[in-house]
């Protein structure tokens, strides 16, 4: 399958910047330092592969001594940025599983140049670039999650990924959840169409060819459906899991060690070269149960 062509740039620059009017604010927050208990740390400065903005990031260096692959975490569109993934235990649990690990920032604000996927590209860059020829996964959030889509279906170098309340489109999304911006979302949908296109993330879901994929949802999200999810996994051959009672980001809430153990065994089985199995294989519901 090959996925939706990248939009001319004006109309891309146009459409980035229509689509982050209509995005929630972040409101400007300090990124915190990594709490002590995720030390050793460093900072990363990620370039960005189209013009000349540099992203932040942070490194956080396995706990083994021979590590067996890399993670970039990319968070949800949230003022906490990267600092989201300093709680719920992720960090800890891949260092210990001998995984070096990157957080990145999405950029926030206006902006000229291009789709969120090339900031991806270039944290993408920036971990092959401190990993070396270990594996590479991607763990993507909500907004990070969807984001890395596009640049998954036009890469072979990253082995696995693990995916948490990913919208299969977010103009669709936001006409669900933000029904009063529907005339702007109209224009965006019948004026921009080939941007529209390209953020469909199910036509890049298609083109991936990773080696195993695993959606995580919440039986209660509003705006990403557990009918969303499962059509996700169905279209990467990979695996869906839905947390009951779960809305959006809750899932790592309520089924904490469920999520972070099934992250763990999709990475190891992309490196084990088994393939993403049959669409929908060992599809999971968990009752949850609240974690700190």
């Amino acid at each position: 399958m090959v996925p939706p062509s990248r939009p001319p740039g004006a109309q891309e620059n146009a459409a980035i910047r229509l689509f982050l009017a209509l995005s929630p604010r972040l409101p400007p927050v300090a990124q915190p330092d990594p709490p002590d208990e995720l030390r050793p740390y460093e900072d990363a400065t990620v370039p960005r592969p189209v013009g000349s903005e540099v992203l932040a990031g942070t490194w956080f260096p396995a706990h083994v001594a021979n590590a067996r692959g890399a993670v970039l975490l990319l968070p949800p569109w949230l003022a906490w940025g990267r600092s989201y993934f300093h709680r719920r235990g992720r960090i800890e649990a891949l260092r210990a599983a001998g995984y070096h690990t990157m957080t990145l920032d999405l950029p926030r604000g206006l902006r000229k140049q291009g789709f969120f996927d090339r900031d991806v590209e270039g944290g993408l860059e920036e971990l092959r670039r401190r990993a070396g020829n270990l594996p590479l996964h991607v763990w993507g959030v909500s907004a990070g999650g969807y984001w890395a889509h596009p640049v998954l279906a036009r890469t072979d170098g990253v082995a696995g990924a693990f995916f948490e309340d990913v919208a299969p489109h977010l103009i669709e999304w936001s006409w669900r959840v933000a029904p009063l911006g529907r005339p702007f979302y109209l224009f965006f949908r019948h004026v921009l169409r080939s941007s529209y296109r390209y953020l469909d993330i199910r036509r890049h879901a298609e083109a991936f060819s990773l080696k195993a994929v695993t959606y995580v949802g919440g039986a209660k999200d509003p705006g990403v459906r557990p009918a969303d999810t499962r059509d996700l996994a169905t279209r990467t051959r990979g695996r869906c899991h839905i947390v009951e009672r779960a809305k959006h980001l809750d899932a790592i809430k309520l089924a904490n060690r469920e999520v972070i153990e099934l992250a763990l065994e999709t990475f190891a089985r992309a490196e084990g070269g088994s393939g993403a199995g049959e669409a929908g294989e060992r599809e999971a519901v968990f009752a949850g149960t609240l974690t700190p």
